[in-house]
């Protein structure tokens, strides 16, 4: 598989849209298979609310581990020195 093809899943997990669809999926297999509105609706809250931890445990993980700007500034000063 070469770089152009390559499930960048970080981006993937992040996004409202995936998750938005993996919901509506979810909630439209539990309608279709006898299962209630309030049952749908309740799975699609607690998919859409397991998805908002994701993304933020996701997104500290890339602040954390990127250098921080005062750390490239200090990289720059010292090797225009």
């Amino acid at each position: 598989m070469n770089e152009k093809n390559k499930i960048n899943w970080v981006r993937k997990l992040t996004s409202r849209k995936f998750w938005l669809a993996i919901a509506a999926f979810v909630s439209g297999l539990i309608v279709a298979f006898g299962g209630n509105s309030d049952t749908a609706e309740t799975v699609s809250g607690s998919i859409m609310a397991g998805a908002a931890v994701v993304a933020y445990a996701i997104g500290e993980g890339l602040a954390d581990s990127a250098p921080s700007v005062i750390e490239m500034k200090n990289e720059e000063d010292n090797d225009n020195v």
